[in-house]
């Protein structure tokens, strides 16, 4: 048991820093360390590390990952950017825009595939206005992390809650959808009251080409038959009761199947990282459970009176939790001890919410945050920790209070 509870916090450790200390090994290669760790120390057998993964939910991830990513292939994440940034409309009504499009396209496709493909636009369309990058990339950040609350194919944890809990694709929208829906004014007002005055760059910084230097192509017959795909597989998500993986499998089957676009294209943009990430962390928290640990932990904290199967309390939980390990280890660790029963949809929005608003606190509470932090360093951009966190930590304090009172109305 010793070995056991080590590597797994030394893999959680890995989770919160972004690295083991001290090597470059980052979040997913200490999860399949971790993994191999736990079967070399026989904390689990090799055959009971594959049963563990939950293929059901890689399954569904991969798929519409492909879906999202044919947007991608298809150019219609970067004529987005560039209508939407080119809008002859002001700075904050501009923001208001943003904010919009990320909690949409967030809600209905994977949140960090949209933030991967539109922030180095973003970037580069707002220095060619002239505009200040940072409030932009904020709230499109935030709005995306906040829009994909509200449906079961929004974020990577909303999808493992979801296959975790046994949810519906409507049972869980009518509980997280409002709350998404309320988020988006709340990040556009923080947002641009907080960069009010501070909307333009310096004369002195050589920005302020008011047209940009390229007009992205857009396939229209591939955008098209991505809309198409995607809202089968939304139809079939409400209206079928086949297996959401294999709906979203053959998703992703028929759009790799193109006479235009090759599948090596649209599989670059698939984060093969995640996957191995989340599957590695099936095995460690698979191998800790064995132990029995974590069941005492949940009788400890139900003799106190806090039992995650409320929902304020799993709101609450995997709200700080995400911000200490991330937000889709924190579902992984949670889901598999909730106990649902009538009140699966009440714990898959009160988890959904916790770890999607509270990811926007500070730059590693989210992949997203890290995305756009990175990627704008790349183009040039500094976003430091303190200022994500001088945006970040009223927007989710906000949300989080908002969010409260719905959970609370629900009769959570």
């Amino acid at each position: 048991m010793d070995a056991t509870l080590l590597i797994f916090l030394l893999v959680y450790v890995a989770m919160g820093f972004g690295k083991l200390p001290g090597f470059k090994v980052d979040r997913t290669g200490a999860a399949v360390v971790g993994a191999l760790a736990m079967m070399a120390v026989g904390s689990i057998t090799s055959k009971q590390a594959w049963e563990s993964i939950d293929y059901q939910s890689v399954g569904m991830l991969f798929g519409l990952m492909v879906v999202s990513a044919a947007f991608g292939v298809s150019g219609f994440y970067a004529w987005t950017a560039q209508r939407v940034a080119t809008l002859p409309v002001n700075s904050p009504t501009l923001l208001g825009v943003l904010v919009i499009v990320a909690g949409v396209l967030s809600a209905l496709l994977t949140n960090d595939v949209v933030v991967v493909a539109m922030v180095p636009l973003l970037v580069s369309l707002t220095l060619a206005r002239g505009l200040n990058p940072v409030p932009f990339l904020l709230a499109f950040c935030f709005a995306a992390n906040a829009g994909s609350v509200g449906t079961l194919i929004g974020s990577p944890q909303n999808m493992i809650a979801a296959q975790g809990l046994g949810l519906s694709f409507t049972g869980f929208m009518q509980v997280a959808l409002v709350p998404a829906i309320l988020s988006l004014p709340i990040v556009w007002g923080l947002v641009a009251f907080m960069y009010r005055g501070r909307w333009t760059l310096p004369a002195s910084s050589g920005a302020g080409n008011p047209t940009p230097a390229y007009a992205p192509v857009l396939d229209k017959v591939e955008t098209v038959k991505a809309a198409v795909v995607t809202v089968v597989v939304v139809v079939a998500f409400i209206f079928s009761d086949w297996p959401r993986d294999l709906i979203a499998l053959t998703a992703a089957g028929v759009l790799l199947i193109n006479r235009q676009i090759s599948s090596a294209d649209m599989l670059k943009q698939v984060d093969g990282n995640l996957l191995l990430l989340i599957m590695g962390l099936f095995v460690v928290n698979a191998a800790l459970a064995a132990t029995g640990l974590p069941q005492e932990l949940l009788n400890d904290m139900r003799a106190w009176g806090v039992s995650l199967d409320q929902p304020i309390a799993l709101f609450l939980v995997s709200g700080v939790l995400s911000n200490v390990v991330g937000n889709n280890p924190a579902v992984m660790l949670l889901v598999p001890f909730l106990q649902p029963g009538e009140n699966a949809d009440a714990l898959g929005a009160a988890i959904a919410l916790g770890t999607g608003f509270s990811s926007n606190l500070i730059v590693f509470g989210s992949l997203a945050g890290i995305i756009v932090v990175e990627q704008a360093k790349a183009c040039g951009i500094k976003i430091s920790f303190g200022e994500f966190a001088r945006a970040g930590v009223p927007v989710t304090l906000a949300c989080m209070a908002m969010a409260m009172v719905w959970i609370i109305m629900m009769g959570g």
